[in-house]
């Protein structure tokens, strides 16, 4: 993912100012043991690798890591609705693909996401969406790839009433 970042400052992007090779960068986030602890409540998820100082002292971690879904769910976070990037444009969330899960997420963390549009290509079945797909890599502080894969949505070829709707 070598593409120039965007730096423009922009509200959101409309479906003529994307283009195949449009790189992002999300704000940062930094995890914490309450986020664990929301995350399995949520969940159920009360693996002690993820709860328990002393069992996961006793793990090859060494120490508490954030569970593995937290991330990729701060990651589609990070992403669109907190960076608003698209929000004249996107419709829904189609999936992910290939996603990886490649290292831990620990506490104190702060991790980023860098994103670039893959692939843009018209909907079959809607003349006024297209279907746009981001190479996904979710970092820590240190530059270190935490997880990756690519994210689809349908976006609109027609601005969303979102700005207006806003003011």
């Amino acid at each position: 993912m070598s593409a120039p970042v965007s730096t423009a400052l922009r509200t959101s992007y409309r479906y003529e100012d994307l283009f195949v090779g449009l790189a992002f960068r999300s704000p940062g986030r930094t995890i914490t043991d309450a986020d664990l602890m929301a995350f399995a409540g949520l969940t159920g998820d009360f693996s002690e690798l993820h709860t328990s100082d002393v069992y996961a002292k006793n793990s090859q971690f060494g120490r508490k890591v954030a569970h593995g879904l937290l991330g990729l769910s701060y990651a589609h976070g990070l992403m669109w609705p907190r960076t608003g990037d698209l929000r004249e444009t996107a419709v829904a969330f189609l999936g992910i693909q290939d996603w990886k899960f490649i290292g831990p997420i620990f506490v104190g963390d702060t991790i980023f996401v860098k994103y670039v549009l893959a692939e843009l290509r018209d909907s079959k079945s809607r003349p006024t969406q297209a279907i746009a797909s981001f190479a996904v890599e979710l970092l820590n502080q240190d530059g270190e790839v935490l997880q990756k894969g690519t994210k689809v949505l349908l976006v609109s070829k027609v601005p969303l009433d979102a700005v207006e709707a806003s003011l």
